[in-house]
């Protein structure tokens, strides 16, 4: 029995030593920063006392440059399995305090492995970064590591849910995993991403640019379009990932699960109609009607700082998950560009990897004009959202809040790309331009030779608003199904959605198509 309880005790302190990391003087440094701890991070993270490790003892085997004589408690990554709300998830925690959590092979073997077992048994995946990068010492073993969890990233891509969030530095070679999961959090002021860092910039460019300019959270957040939510700390963050995950199914096979709903589902909103009476010359604040139409007027919002012309997000009907793509008209009149339209096919093709059906709201004039968007691309990268759509084969359901112009009309979701429901507002205005463009055009001899050119333009525009500039053309093409008092929209959605719970699509047989990248 003696020799059975050394063993125990000589177990326990190994594993006591592997779980201290880099040591006491180490962690609380870092926790005078602000910081928590590989571990704590995976405590705040998950439900309390779900978590099962995986690997503590794991280390490199690689002796050359000092790392024979080096101590590396668990290789600088804990890995394991969990509970979110009660749901398993596979995590990865990056720990800084060993080695700059720095990546070797063995690191890399221990978070493929978590990545393996959450494919194979369909439960997200969450990683937590926090590392100076690749091993140095360890050379190709450590970038082969690398490349073998971004193929484990594509391979589960589509399957499971893969977020990260980063904690702290996060370069070169290492930002491409997350850029290939699905949603990335960073925490104002301590997560920085980049490819070279600002020493680099300046050896190569010039520029000038520090840390947080160059790859922190806000910069990521606004103009790259890098990061999907921005926290202020690291517990906000870990409680943004809870409620997202809380939206999301386990897996591609899966649907995301009911939650209990107070809310009425045939509530009518006065708020909608007087929002729609408005809408002919006032443009209207869209996060309004997607409070307004979503159960308890909740939406989680993605990409909330970045293409702000678009909306992308998460609400629920009936206690069901819908995502939720809208043209924001406060911003470039809703246009698309080049940001929008990336931002929200990326959006489209999640919800329909994930089997979350599709809400458009629609308030289009049309794709935004220009020099630079013509010479960066928009032509390619605005059909970006045109396949996304057409590729979709979730429930869709479509609004025409107010304008559906030109051939931004067909891409957001149209009867022609095979939207399942497809209704308007009696304030829409469906055409290939716009009143007054469309007047400047057809009219324009007339105009001219008019005693009063600009009062015959003015009755010419209000002839053409009357018979064109309405969605009852549309609908007697068959093209919108329905013509819907605006109060009575929520309701509507929910009836459309329920009806097509059991849609089932026809994929053409192919290896995949060839979206325009």
């Amino acid at each position: 029995m003696k020799i059975i309880s050394d063993k125990a005790e000589a177990l326990r302190k190994l594993q006591e030593k592997a779980r201290a990391g880099g040591g006491d003087e180490r962690v609380k440094a870092r926790a005078k920063t602000g910081k928590f701890s590989a571990r704590q991070r995976i405590e705040h993270l998950l439900d309390e006392d779900s978590f099962e490790e995986i690997d503590l003892l794991r280390k490199t085997r690689a002796r050359e440059f000092g790392l024979a004589d080096r101590d590396i408690p668990a290789d600088g990554v804990v890995t394991g399995l969990g509970k979110i709300r009660g749901r398993s998830v596979a995590v990865y925690s990056q720990d800084f305090t060993v080695l700059g959590g720095s990546l070797g092979l063995a690191h890399a073997e221990k978070i493929c492995k978590i990545m393996d077992l959450a494919d194979k048994t369909g439960v997200p995946v969450i990683g937590l970064s926090d590392s100076g990068g690749a091993r140095i010492q360890e050379g190709v073993d450590a970038l082969g590591g690398y490349a073998e969890i971004f193929w484990r990233n594509v391979q589960s891509s589509g399957r499971i849910p893969q977020i990260s969030a980063i904690l702290g530095p996060c370069a070169g070679g290492a930002v491409y995993s997350p850029a290939m999961t699905d949603f990335v959090f960073m925490v104002r002021g301590e997560s920085h991403m980049f490819i070279t860092g600002p020493e680099v910039v300046r050896a190569a460019t010039g520029e000038e640019c520090d840390f947080d300019e160059l790859g922190g959270s806000d910069a990521h957040a606004s103009k790259s379009g890098v990061c999907h939510f921005v926290a202020n700390s690291e517990q906000q963050c870990f409680r943004m990932i809870r409620e997202l995950l809380d939206y999301l199914p386990q897996n591609y096979r899966e649907l995301p699960r009911v939650k209990a709903n107070s809310d009425d589902p045939k509530r009518e909103s006065e708020t909608l109609d007087r929002i729609s009476r408005r809408a002919a010359r006032h443009a209207f604040d869209t996060l309004e009607v997607i409070r307004e139409i979503g159960d308890g007027a909740n939406f989680l919002e993605v990409h909330q700082d970045w293409a702000r012309n678009i909306l992308c997000g998460f609400i629920r009907l009936e206690g069901r998950t819908v995502g939720v793509v809208a043209n924001n008209s406060k911003v470039l009149s809703g246009a698309l560009d080049i940001q929008a339209s990336e931002k929200a096919a990326r959006f489209v093709r999640f919800c329909d990897a994930f089997s979350v059906p599709l809400l458009t709201l629609v308030d289009v004039p049309g794709y935004w004009p220009g020099r630079e968007q013509e010479h960066r691309g928009i032509i390619r990268r605005g059909a970006k959202l045109l396949y996304a759509y057409c590729e979709a084969t979730v429930p869709k359901v479509t609004v025409i809040l107010r304008k559906a112009y030109g051939g931004a009309y067909d891409v957001m979701s149209s009867k022609h790309v095979r939207g399942d429901f497809n209704y308007a507002w009696p304030c829409a205005e469906i055409a290939v331009m716009g009143p007054e463009g469309a007047v400047n055009i057809l009219f324009a001899k007339e105009i001219k030779k008019a005693a009063d050119h600009e009062k015959r333009r003015r009755e010419l525009v209000d002839e053409y608003t009357k018979q064109f500039a309405n969605p009852y053309l549309a609908a007697q093409r068959g093209y919108i199904d329905e013509v819907i008092e605006a109060r009575k929209t929520r309701p509507k959605l929910i009836r459309a959605f329920a009806f097509l719970r059991n849609k089932k699509a026809d994929i053409p047989r192919k290896k995949h198509g060839n979206i325009p990248l």
